[in-house]
């Protein structure tokens, strides 16, 4: 058996498939058995833990904004700052958990979110659900058709910095969005159907389009969009008319800059981005993800609700993100050190960055464009 600290050293019987070989990786029908059978009970999400969690680090979050734009001296306002891009990263992470705790589980909690956290950051939750799932897709994982999967491995090098500088711009592509291209989109027809198909997911796939939403998924994008549209309009306003100081206005963009550049560092060892396309089983898609479990302490301000137990949130996405730790010791206590479980256990967030760059640099990396 295996203890539950939590990073193993790879060997001969736990080590990962080959770049390029994850394809063939069949299922350990082991490992996902024990996964099922083990966190049965846990699968119940704790509304008292959501709301908390979320509502605390939303407020802790708008403290530190409204700090950095009132307080002086400047490494004060920047303190300020930083506890304003750690918080609000924390409580706008609950996007995650939206798409897939169902409906109606933590009452109220989408409706909330989305007034507190999504249409103030200009990242509402109709721009995450419906295309996060269907990068838990099995036939869809790791494919063209995965929103959110891109065979980074295997690209140049400088499509590492390349994806960050996008993530730190997104702010401004977002009052673009919203302030500009959703009210012209109302006009326009056909450039309706772009800002829909190519404006409207937090995708890392440029070739991925949505399609049109349906029924009840339709009027919460409705609304979203609208309040979004409303807020990015009078923001810009109040910056043009004087109301809103520049610098404010300025921190402000630099704190959701900030926001959305951690969230790219994060997802960038999200997963090991192996991949060339092809359908992978169960165990495949789980070994080309990435949990960085404790001892390490770092991950909780990086990778925070959960999401440094991204693997095995890949075999298990209905837990919630309070119940990931426990699964997790749970699966190291049962599982024998041969299975593949242990293998995507991982250091921290540097090794992970200098493995994917030497991958970036290979002789292999020209390959994909």
């Amino acid at each position: 058996m295996t203890n539950d600290t939590a990073t193993l050293e790879r060997n001969a019987t736990n080590a990962a498939p080959a770049e390029g070989a994850l394809a063939r990786v069949k299922d350990d029908a082991a490992m996902l058995k024990a996964a099922a059978k083990l966190t049965r009970d846990l699968n119940q999400p704790s509304s008292k833990i959501y709301w908390a969690d979320m509502l605390g680090s939303a407020l802790l979050g708008y403290a530190g904004l409204f700090a950095a734009m009132l307080v002086r001296p400047t490494w004060l306002a920047v303190a300020a700052g930083l506890v304003a891009v750690l918080a609000l990263y924390r409580a706008g992470s609950f996007i995650h958990e939206l798409t897939h705790i169902k409906k109606g589980a933590v009452k109220g909690f989408r409706l909330i979110w989305n007034l507190a956290v999504g249409v103030p950051l200009l990242v509402p939750s109709f721009m995450y659900e419906g295309v996060h799932n269907q990068h838990h897709a099995k036939r869809y994982y790791g494919t063209i058709d995965d929103p959110e999967y891109l065979p980074l491995a295997l690209m140049h090098p400088w499509s590492l910095p390349l994806f960050l500088i996008v993530a730190a711009l997104a702010p401004v592509g977002m009052l673009i969005r919203f302030a500009i291209l959703a009210p012209l989109s109302l006009l326009v027809p056909k450039l309706r159907a772009v800002v829909v198909g190519r404006y409207s997911g937090l995708q890392i796939n440029p070739k991925f389009v949505r399609p049109k939403a349906q029924g009840d998924f339709a009027r919460d994008w409705a609304w979203q969009e609208a309040a979004c549209s409303v807020w990015a309009i009078a923001l810009l306003t109040m910056v043009a008319t004087g109301v809103v100081p520049l610098r404010d206005f300025l921190i402000f963009l630099g704190v959701a800059s900030g926001v959305m550049f951690l969230n790219q560092v994060r997802t960038l060892v999200a997963h090991l981005w192996e991949n060339e396309g092809d359908p992978m089983s169960v165990t495949a898609q789980f070994l080309d993800s990435v949990n960085v479990p404790p001892p390490g302490s770092l991950p909780a301000l990086w990778a925070p609700v959960g999401l440094r137990y991204h693997a095995l949130h890949h075999l298990l996405p209905g837990l919630p993100y309070h119940a990931l730790g426990e699964a997790h010791r749970r699966l190291c206590k049962e599982l024998e050190s041969g299975s593949a479980y242990h293998a995507s256990s991982h250091r921290g967030l540097a090794p992970l960055v200098a493995r994917l760059a030497r991958s970036t640099m290979s002789n292999r990396a020209p390959r994909i464009n």
